[in-house]
Parts: structure tokens; C-alpha cells; sequence
């Protein structure tokens, strides 16, 4: 007998090994980041006003039109003038977020034009001290983010800042993302001035003038040395010990990887976030009608999630402080979609395998064509599939399996991983979202399943929980 329970209890932890997640382990404070999975990003500031023209033509470099066309800070701090956001509402914005079912909120504090979106006392190039709206709509938001349960973060441009003159570049070459006009000695600038006069100080002010702050995330560390990364490590967390950094603060530290307008390939350890925009632009564009679909966006959430990642899925509201309709359209959509099926996406981990394309299925590319052609790899730089590809995305909580099964309409799925082969016996299948019993038969083969002839929604991603 005691040698048939050692053999039992092998067999138990083996197979609790087999369907139990594949990552390391989660540090403390990054917890509610893991379980999260979905964010909003938010590109706002002056180049809002201008909605991606400048001097009656379309702007080169879109939200970055200020280096495409050589405009002297002088003339590009009047666009302040006009600036004033009168139907900002920071209920509404947060509540968008989180009725479309995403649990955390990342806004530009100061874009690369270096005009702060907040009150700045180290700084009068700011919203609440040039514009006519004389406010300061991050207090606003932070204070609705957690009035609703929302997370917060602070983005904050930290290698560029064409405001300041001591703010070198080195890419694509050198000075290739510097001020050139207002500021042309490259050699004569040192980074560390900037980094005292300004960084530090609006770092300070975004972790004290708000309350609580998750997430510090930075863009463009470019030449900031791996001292000064440290020390702006130290300052945050000396701050807010429980506020997260995403690893462009530079030099291989931050608590998680940031990969921008692209998806990973395979299964990833380490934590790390797409962020990916909605539109064709980060910033408001009024010409921009490519929008992803909610189906192609959704896809998108369960091939990250699926992968260990988070998807920050970024909007650009209009200079006027409102979320644009196509945005708020495919917010609606995809809340109801999260609403039925966010069971199996929160608080889950990976599996041992990320994935299954279904076999004899029809293919589509959204907006006919695979990714964006463009030479301005600042703005449009999307480089995710479009591909619509019948598939299964596999993820798992505890000793359970949640099968997401995307773009298929036949009325009988196959799925190979999960044949009788691979010592996983299954004991029942459950439609995420709905009491319908589902009819299913697990062989040597595969896992054969009856689609519910309800099961296609508005979204045609359908969630499946499948107990061992």
C-alpha cells in the first residue's frame, strides 16, 4: 500500500506540474500588474490641438511634428494658446476603461515636446500655466482612477525633450531625435543637466502632488547612463515603494519589458507588455480612419496574455479632452465581449503551450494588408499581424484550462493539444459565461467540441473552461 500512494503522489505532483503555468515567479508589488492584463494608454498634448496638420497641410511625423518640420519652440509653444479642453470629463475617461473591462490607465505627463500635461512647479512650459484651460486634468484623473478601482501610471518622455537644450539623441544616428533648430550643438549638450533641472524635479512632483501612483512608464531612455538610472530607481521607490517602472528607464533595469507596436513570437518568462494602438497614430489624427476592429483587438489581448504579457491598447483623444467615437464604438464591444469572458483572462498564467492554429479554416488580412507601410518608424510603426487566423489560445488558473477559441464559425472544433495522449483527462467542459452544457469527446487525437449554436457573439471569440 505505501508504495501504490508514492506512485499516486508522483503521478498527482507530475501532473499538477503539467497543466499548472510555466512562469517564474511574480514579485510582490507586480502582482496586480500580472493579473491586470489589459490597459489604456493615453497620448495627449499640444499636438492634439493641431490633429495632424500644421501650416494648412497633413504634418509630417504626426504627433512628432515638431523635429519632421523643423518648427522653432518658439512657434510650436503658441499652440498652447489655443489649447483648452473644456469637455474633459475624468469620470468619463476612467469609465471607459473600465466598463471595456481594462483595469489599468498610462497617460502622458510630457511627450517629447517636453510641455507638461500637469501643474509643474519646476516647469512654467505646462498646461496649467500656458494654456486657457489653467487646470491640471491629471489631478482629475488620477483622483477618478481611484475613485473607480482603476490603476494609474504617469508615461514620461525621459531621453527627449525638445523644450530643453541639453537633451542629446543617438537615434537613428546622432542628434537624429534632437532639437537641431532652437538647439544645434549636439557636443555641447550634457545630458545630466537636463536630468537635475528637469527629470528629477517632475518625477518628484508626479509621486507627490497625486496620492498613489503605480506605474512610472518611461519612453526613450537614449543616452541617460546606468547611474543615472539607478538614481531615478532609488528616487521613485525612496517615494513610492509599491510604484512599478517598466524598463525604459534604461540600461536593462525596470520591473518589466516594454515592447512597442509588436507581439513576441513564442512564451515569455520574464513580465512584459505590448503597447499597441487602437488607430493607425498615437496621437489624435482627425484623418485617421484605421481603426482595428474589436475582433482583431481581442485576438490580440489573448495571443499576448496567452504569451505571459499585458496589451496597453492606446487612444488619442481629441485636443477638446473627448475619446473619440470609432474608439468609444470598440470600447462598447469589447466590454460586452470582457463582461462574458473575463473570468479566463484575469489572474490567469501561461500554459505549456501558447497556442493552436485550427486546421481547415478560412484566413483574412484586416484592411487588406499585413502591416503598415511607412517610413516614419516614430509614428506609424505597427507592425502586428492583421491576419485574421482561426486558433486556440490557451491559458491557466490553478489546475484549470481556459481555451479561447478565435475567428472559428464551423459548428464542429478539433483541437490536437489536447488529445488523450497527453496524460491530461479531462473530466468536463464548461461554456465561459452561460450555464449550456457542452458536448464534447476527448480521443487519441484530439479534443473534439459541438460548438453552442449561440457561441458566435458580436466578437466571434468564444471561451471555453476545461477541467482536468
Amino acid at each position: 500500500m505505501r508504495l501504490k500512494s508514492i506512485i499516486l503522489l508522483v503521478f498527482v505532483i507530475g501532473f499538477c506540474i503539467k497543466i499548472q503555468a510555466q512562469t517564474t515567479a511574480v514579485p510582490d508589488k507586480m502582482q496586480w500588474w500580472a493579473d491586470a492584463k489589459f490597459g489604456m494608454f493615453i497620448h495627449w498634448g499640444l499636438f492634439s490641438q493641431t490633429a495632424g496638420y500644421w501650416d494648412g497641410h497633413k504634418a509630417k511625423g504626426s504627433e512628432h511634428f515638431m523635429i519632421y518640420e523643423r518648427i522653432p519652440l518658439t512657434e510650436y509653444a503658441k499652440i498652447a494658446n489655443d489649447f483648452n479642453p473644456v469637455k474633459f470629463n475624468a469620470d468619463k475617461w476612467v469609465l471607459t476603461a473600465k466598463n471595456a473591462g481594462l483595469k489599468y490607465i498610462v497617460i502622458t505627463s510630457k511627450h517629447h515636446d517636453g510641455f507638461a500635461m500637469f501643474d509643474s512647479p519646476s516647469s512654467n512650459y505646462n498646461i496649467k500655466m500656458r494654456t486657457p484651460y489653467a487646470k491640471d486634468p491629471m489631478k482629475e484623473l488620477v483622483d477618478a482612477c481611484h475613485k473607480h478601482g482603476i490603476k494609474f501610471g504617469f508615461y514620461y518622455s525621459l531621453g527627449r525633450d525638445w523644450e530643453d537644450p541639453d537633451v542629446p539623441t543617438n537615434w537613428p544616428t546622432k542628434g537624429g531625435r534632437s532639437n537641431l533648430v532652437d538647439f544645434p550643438n549636439e557636443d555641447g549638450k550634457v545630458f545630466n543637466k537636463y536630468f537635475e533641472r528637469k527629470v528629477k524635479p517632475q518625477i518628484k512632483e508626479l509621486l507627490t502632488q497625486y496620492g498613489a501612483i503605480d506605474i512610472i512608464w518611461f519612453d526613450t531612455p537614449e543616452l541617460i547612463s546606468l547611474a543615472e538610472s539607478k538614481e531615478l530607481l532609488t528616487l521613485i521607490n525612496t517615494i513610492q515603494p509599491n510604484c512599478i517602472v517598466n524598463s525604459r528607464v534604461g540600461n536593462n533595469l525596470g520591473d518589466y519589458k516594454v515592447l512597442e507596436q509588436e507581439i513576441v513570437k513564442g512564451k515569455q518568462s520574464a513580465l512584459w507588455e505590448s503597447c499597441i494602438t487602437m488607430s493607425k497614430n498615437w496621437g489624435y489624427i482627425k484623418y485617421d480612419s484605421v481603426y482595428k476592429s474589436p475582433e482583431l483587438m481581442v485576438r490580440q489581448l489573448l495571443e499576448i496574455v496567452s504569451k505571459g504579457g499585458n496589451l496597453l491598447l492606446n487612444i488619442g483623444p481629441t485636443a477638446l479632452g473627448e475619446i473619440t467615437q470609432p474608439a468609444i464604438d470598440r470600447f462598447t464591444m469589447i466590454g460586452k465581449w470582457m463582461a462574458t469572458n473575463s473570468e479566463g483572462i484575469y489572474g490567469t498564467r501561461t500554459w505549456k503551450v501558447d497556442g493552436e492554429i485550427l486546421e481547415k479554416a478560412p484566413v483574412t488580412i484586416e484592411n487588406g494588408k499585413n502591416e503598415i507601410d511607412n517610413t516614419m518608424k516614430d509614428a506609424e510603426n505597427d507592425a502586428t499581424s492583421k491576419t485574421i487566423i482561426p486558433e486556440v489560445r490557451f491559458l491557466s488558473k490553478g489546475n484549470d484550462l481556459y481555451a479561447f477559441v478565435c475567428s472559428f464559425r464551423d459548428k464542429r472544433l478539433f483541437i490536437k493539444t489536447l488529445s488523450a495522449n497527453t496524460n491530461l483527462p479531462i473530466k468536463n467542459i464548461f461554456l465561459i459565461g452561460s450555464k449550456q452544457s457542452v458536448k464534447w469527446k476527448q480521443t487519441s487525437e484530439g479534443l473534439t467540441i459541438d460548438m453552442p449554436s449561440f457561441a458566435v457573439p458580436e466578437i466571434p471569440i468564444v471561451g471555453f473552461k476545461i477541467v482536468f
